[in-house]
């Protein structure tokens, strides 16, 4: 009875041993699980993840799902991270190497990356407002109402003809989730920023101009050459008009009327005597001053062009029929006739109708 009693004891103790060897395995099993779960890369193609506001997290599974190796393993981690009860929309890199957790981490984090985003040579409020939505969450629509609020244009003098002059082009880093008014908003800093550098505000009021009739003739400049050592004459020649009280007589501010009325993307590379009668206020043939805003979205050079004009006593020009892309350019009107003449005849000779 006693050896019994004794072997039987032996054997639970193997048992008990054997047992806890078990556990031990089992728990080193699962924590290699789990690490293996939460911890090991999961990403099979890097890019980028966009969670728009208010998102649940059934569809960011959707979205991330072509960037992860298996997506049911970073559904567990979520859950076990509690990340639904946290989700903030953003623009997140998703790399090769990032486990789980690091998603995760980024994700509830509000880790996200900046995008670059750059704008030039925009010839309209709404092609602009299409442009900015393209790179935004919010839409062109949503984009055009806040650039058109009254609250903000009253507060910054601005109105729904001149608010483009507020946009300098430029790289710019911004979020994806932005709202449309905080982008206006950082434009419009960015915006004060351009002006008290380079001494161009101290430059504008010389010229007796505030920065939106800088930014209009600038518009002007820039649509009138494409020579950007040729603008700061073209700005000379358009200040003296100014300064004379004479009409500007711009060609691009009669196509750009012209466009208006058409209203579509008419290509015109021609403007007729008849054209000049159109009832418009950027038409500057029959009004004084300048257009009541700008007829495109200038360069900085185009800007810097009109704040640092040339010096010289020109009034009048005309397309140059020798150097293309340039202008013949006269102090009265007299040479600028025989100028004028040479070009109507040679843009006859190309048989250019409009």
């Amino acid at each position: 009875m006693k050896l019994n009693y004794s072997l039987q004891n032996k054997l639970s103790k193997s048992e008990l041993k054997k047992g806890k060897i078990l556990i031990a395995l089992l728990f080193v099993v699962y924590f290699l699980m789990g690490y293996h779960l939460i911890f090991s890369d999961n990403v099979k193609e890097s890019g980028y993840l966009l969670i728009p506001h208010n998102s649940s997290f059934e569809s960011i599974s959707d979205s991330i799902k072509p960037f992860l190796k298996d997506v049911s393993s970073f559904n567990r981690t979520a859950k076990l991270r509690a990340y639904s009860n946290k989700i903030r929309s953003g623009r997140y890199s998703i790399e090769k190497g990032m486990s789980n957790n690091a998603i995760i981490t980024k994700l509830k984090g509000g880790h996200q990356e900046a995008l670059t985003f750059i704008f030039n040579n925009e010839n309209s409020l709404e092609l602009l407002a299409g442009t900015i939505a393209s790179k935004i969450e919010p839409d062109s629509v949503t984009v055009l109402k806040a650039l058109r609020d009254s609250l903000f244009l009253e507060a910054h003098q601005l109105n729904q003809v001149n608010v483009l002059s507020i946009f300098i082009p430029n790289s710019y880093d911004i979020y994806w989730n932005s709202s449309a008014e905080k982008f206006r908003d950082k434009m419009f800093e960015e915006y004060q920023k351009f002006w008290q550098t380079d001494n161009r505000m101290a430059k504008a009021n010389a010229l007796q101009l505030n920065p939106t009739q800088v930014y209009t003739l600038a518009s002007i400049v820039q649509k009138e050459t494409a020579t950007i050592k040729e603008r700061p004459i073209v700005a000379g020649l358009y200040l003296n008009r100014l300064k004379k009280g004479w009409p500007l007589q711009a060609d691009p501010t009669i196509i750009f009327a012209l466009k208006q009325s058409f209203k579509n993307d008419t290509i015109i590379k021609r403007v007729f005597k008849k054209d000049l009668l159109i009832k418009s206020a950027f038409n500057t043939y029959s009004n004084t001053g300048l257009p009541p805003g700008p007829i495109a979205m200038p360069d900085v050079s185009s800007i810097d062009a009109v704040l640092n004009p040339a010096k010289h006593n020109y009034l009048f020009m005309c397309a140059s029929t020798v150097n293309f892309g340039s202008h013949e350019f006269a102090e009265d009107l007299k040479h600028h006739l025989i100028n004028a003449e040479k070009y109507q005849k040679w843009i006859d000779k190309q048989g250019v109708k409009r």
